[in-house]
């Protein structure tokens, strides 16, 4: 994936009903599993669509956190949450 495909790779996911949010500064994640139960299976696979479509994106994280930032799509833990 290139820098510039970052907006439409998070519209593509977002489309297909999974929340995709910025945690912290340097992370993000797909939440499909707060999707309802009859659409986890359909939005994984359209999700696995997407991303092999874009190709490695890896190099691009703290991009796509900043990008799902200014959309407003993220949470800020509280000290040391995280395990």
């Amino acid at each position: 994936m290139r820098k510039d495909q970052i907006p439409d790779f998070i519209e593509e996911i977002i489309a297909t009903g999974c929340p995709i949010t910025a945690v912290g500064h340097d992370t993000y994640v797909f939440a499909e599993i707060d999707a309802p139960a009859e659409d986890i299976d359909r939005i994984a696979e359209e999700i696995q669509v997407i991303c092999d479509r874009y190709g490695q994106r890896g190099h691009l994280l703290l991009e796509t956190v900043s990008h799902l930032r200014s959309l407003g799509r993220f949470i800020d833990l509280q000290g040391e949450t995280a395990h």
